[in-house]
């Protein structure tokens, strides 16, 4: 028996993004990654700056027989766009224009009908918070925590 959809939907969640041709030119991280600033634009799934955890979840029963069980989770994940200058509104629109890309992405489509259910492993997932940072050091650096909230039933 499942005990949880959790890695089921974060495991979806990166093959929709990793399949979207608009974020092919974007490093699409798994959890956080050792330093390497030579990629300029990221996307993290299950890894925020300063998150207290990857996924946060919650499961009650969802009706009297305790068959069947409500889940409810946020992925924390953030977006980055760095450069060596000092434009930071240019890299304001790249990390809003990463994260526009996973909202798209969790949309349904005629292309992608069960992009809303991450491939039928919740009930539906959507983008839910942000928090956007701005740093002038050593260039320009703009990140934008965001959470991805899922329901599903166990």
């Amino acid at each position: 028996m499942v005990t949880s959809r959790v890695p089921a939907a974060v495991d979806a969640l990166l093959a929709i993004l990793r399949a979207r041709p608009a974020l092919a030119d974007i490093e699409i991280v798994d959890g956080p990654s050792a330093v390497n600033l030579t990629n300029r634009r990221r996307l993290y799934v299950g890894w925020s700056p300063g998150a207290d955890s990857a996924v946060a979840l919650q499961q009650a029963f969802n009706g009297a027989g305790a068959r069947t069980r409500d889940e409810t989770f946020t992925i924390a994940c953030y977006a980055e766009a760095r450069a060596g200058d000092k434009d930071m509104k240019a890299r304001r629109d790249e990390v809003f224009a990463l994260v526009g890309e996973v909202e798209t992405a969790l949309r349904a489509s005629n292309d992608a009908p069960t992009a809303p259910t991450l491939t039928g492993t919740v009930l539906w997932a959507h983008l839910t918070a942000g928090d956007l940072a701005q740093v002038q050091q050593e260039g320009s650096l703009a990140g934008l925590a965001f959470t991805v909230t899922c329901q599903a039933r166990i």
